[in-house]
């Protein structure tokens, strides 16, 4: 029994097949659902049968398929970079969206796409990549600087105080290049739709290798997490750990800002929930973090088709509304037990 009161290994793995079957029925719904309704057979023949005289396999081929596996995707890899940052910072509010990574990447994005003119996907992958990772090092050379140890507090005042600034530049761009402002206001608020399936092949590659990363380091993320006197004391290379799972995050960051712009809290609430049925291991963690990030976001994708419909609304306000409770509760919970 864990200190949650659930059994051990064989529930676990239950669980996490159960949260395979769950995400393919979030996919489906996420498919299916919408201002086009259509069914399992059109899907079914949408997939090995296609007709290209059919509407209805045209909107699941070309829309509907590739929102699914981006929204799968995008929400994973938030979720697991979530889930390093808190192991590595030993901060329960520690995600990309929270400490500026997301906002950086979305000032590169912006900047390559307003003064640029950038328009390659793989470009604008590369422009997410290195905001992301200006982004991190800001912040962690901000919230050191003039102390030798790094506190929770002084991380997240430093990536607020990143984020204010990049989201201030941000702004500084869209209103001297007004001719693109419409659709890049909308990639900016945290979007999947209309996202061709060309920009998540760009950057998968590395969101995967991330997601590789992560479980590999999940053993070693464990002993970080209860201190680093304690990991070096049982031999771990604190340095090692720390430079690879922030790669991982940069990418993973990066990554999903460059499909679907900043989509924020994703990285806070799957950690929270995950924890549940994992417990404190992180070779748990990580993978129900990934099923979690998924269906999460799955499922906010197709609850913001019908809110405003026949419009639909951004998916990062659907995740700022649900992450904004859970944020409070965590910083009133740490502030409890401070």
């Amino acid at each position: 029994m864990n200190q949650l009161g659930l059994p051990g290994t064989a529930l676990k793995a239950a669980g996490l097949a159960v949260g395979v079957a769950l995400l393919l029925l979030f996919a489906a719904a996420n498919i299916i659902l919408g201002y086009t309704r259509v069914s399992l057979s059109e899907v079914w023949a949408a997939l090995f049968h296609y007709d290209e005289t059919s509407m209805n396999q045209a909107v699941i081929r070309l829309t509907r398929l590739p929102r699914a596996l981006i929204a799968a995707a995008v929400g994973a890899s938030l979720a697991v970079a979530g889930v390093i940052m808190q192991a590595i910072t030993r901060n329960p509010l520690a995600s990309p969206s929270i400490l500026g990574i997301n906002s950086g990447a979305a000032l590169m994005v912006v900047f390559a796409i307003t003064m640029l003119k950038v328009e390659s996907v793989d470009l604008l992958a590369w422009a997410a990549f290195a905001g992301a990772a200006v982004g991190a090092m800001l912040v962690y050379g901000l919230s050191a600087l003039g102390s030798s140890s790094l506190s929770p507090l002084r991380i997240v005042l430093a990536g607020s105080a990143m984020s204010a600034l990049f989201a201030a530049g941000t702004q500084g761009m869209l209103v001297r290049n007004q001719a693109s402002l419409q659709d890049v206001l909308f990639w900016m608020s945290g979007s999947i739709a209309g996202r061709p399936l060309g920009i998540l092949a760009a950057v998968a590659p590395y969101m995967l290798i991330s997601i590789a990363a992560a479980l590999l380091l999940a053993r070693h993320l464990n002993l970080l997490a209860a201190g680093e006197e304690t990991a070096k004391g049982l031999g771990l290379n604190i340095n090692f750990v720390k430079i690879i799972g922030g790669i991982a995050i940069v990418l993973l960051a990066g990554g999903s800002v460059a499909v679907a712009g900043p989509i924020g809290f994703i990285g806070i609430v799957i950690p929270v929930i995950a924890r549940f049925f994992s417990g404190l291991d992180h070779r748990w963690m990580v993978p129900y973090s990934i099923l979690l990030g998924a269906m999460l976001l799955l499922a906010a994708d197709v609850a913001a088709r019908y809110i405003i419909m026949p419009q639909e609304l951004p998916v990062g306000v659907l995740t700022a509304v649900i992450g904004t409770p859970f944020f409070l509760y965590i910083a009133r919970k740490g502030r409890a037990g401070s």
